[in-house]
């Protein structure tokens, strides 16, 4: 996988625990909107940095007809997304 670090919009759904599960995002690329539905979660980690809280998911979709594995992050405090690596 190659980083990327890329910010994206992300439509995702909140556990009243605060447990995240992301659906789909919107990545931006050139003058193109691309929305990448996220069909598998293989795994997700917390990482800390400091008193920051990250939510790294590792996905898998189909992109262009490739089956592709990347890895996404939500820093909680900010609630940023990011597209970290594909």
């Amino acid at each position: 996988m190659k980083v990327v670090c890329k910010a994206i919009e992300m439509i995702a759904w909140f556990e009243k625990d605060g447990k995240v599960h992301p659906i789909k995002f919107r990545l931006k690329e050139e003058d193109q909107n691309r929305v990448i539905v996220i069909e598998r979660i293989r795994c997700v980690k917390i990482e800390k940095f400091g008193g920051n809280q990250m939510y790294v998911f590792e996905c898998e979709s189909h992109i262009d007809g490739i089956l592709k594995i990347y890895e996404i992050k939500y820093e909680t405090e900010t609630c940023k997304w990011v597209l970290f690596k594909i």
